[in-house]
């Protein structure tokens, strides 16, 4: 014979599972108007378990081998910015990441930000800041 859960009961025990962890690609956002004005390329994620000042050290790493340069850090803020040049304008783009704690854990945020009349696949973009993110659990 079989029974059926009540519904209370059955949304109960949903209601008590954890959610799950947003990933860095689907927290991807662009936001601005291409050639028009300036594009953000934004995204983050939050690990469990990770000390802040290691995440740090491994996001400053991952974006000295994407190619940033200049690659500044303030540790107590937790900020890191840094650039790049690619277009040949003289232009260069600009990374910020920051890496704070959050419960047990570190939250990474990144921005891309282009200027105006520059233009970025949005794939791509996601592709090399997703990786720089996710350096931070190594």
């Amino acid at each position: 014979m079989r029974t059926m859960l009540p519904a209370a009961t059955l949304i109960l025990c949903l209601g008590a599972t954890p959610l799950l962890a947003q990933t860095c690609e689907r927290n991807f956002r662009v936001e601005g108007t291409p050639m028009l004005t300036a594009l953000n390329f934004r995204t983050s994620q939050s690990f469990a378990g990770v000390d802040r000042d290691r995440a740090i050290d491994n996001l400053r790493s991952a974006m000295l081998a994407e190619g940033f340069i200049r690659v500044g850090l303030d540790r107590s803020a937790g900020a890191l910015t840094a650039f790049q040049e690619t277009s040949g304008s003289g232009r260069p783009q600009t990374l910020r990441v920051s890496a704070r704690r959050a419960g047990k854990g570190t939250r990474v945020d990144a921005v891309f930000m282009i200027q105006a009349g520059q233009v970025a696949d949005a794939a791509t973009v996601r592709g090399y800041l997703c990786r720089v993110v996710s350096a931070a659990r190594d």
